[in-house]
């Protein structure tokens, strides 16, 4: 029960995953037979930067308690976009604090297609985030 009760706490965490590099990547730790934590829901995208700032506001404030851009970093196929990227992060830190959310639930980080460990690193880092801060409260007066 101790472990169900547990499991029931654990917040989610979202990971917007790029089609052509951290999605690879999270596809090769199922195929070594790894495992990683049930909370976790990927989503593939094509580029990351195409989502804007109040989409992050708006997964914390619908449940999300941890998101993680998986990119292709430097080696984004898409011209200048893990630039602009990195800028709509940092603005999005800020909209963050400007509602005292911490900024530790939102990480952006570069996996590439057979980048195991670090997948499940980046995975298991943002649940320990996730148990420390708990749920987020956002939306409530802000």
């Amino acid at each position: 029960m101790a472990t169900r009760d547990n499991h029931v706490r654990e917040g989610k965490i979202l990971i917007l995953a790029t089609e052509t590099c951290a999605y690879p990547g999270a596809d090769s730790v199922g195929q070594a037979h790894s495992s990683y934590a049930a909370n976790t829901y990927i989503l593939r995208v094509r580029s990351p930067v195409l989502f804007p700032e109040q989409f992050y506001l708006d997964c914390f404030k619908k449940g999300i308690s941890g998101i993680i851009i998986m990119s292709c970093g430097e080696e984004c196929p898409y011209e200048g976009a893990y630039k602009a990227l990195a800028k709509r992060v940092d603005r999005t830190y800020q909209l963050m604090k400007a509602q005292n959310l911490e900024i530790r639930r939102l990480r952006l980080t570069a996996i590439c297609t057979v980048c195991n460990r670090a997948f499940l690193n980046e995975v298991n880092q943002m649940n320990e985030v996730v148990r420390e801060l708990g749920p987020p409260a956002i939306g409530h007066g802000a």
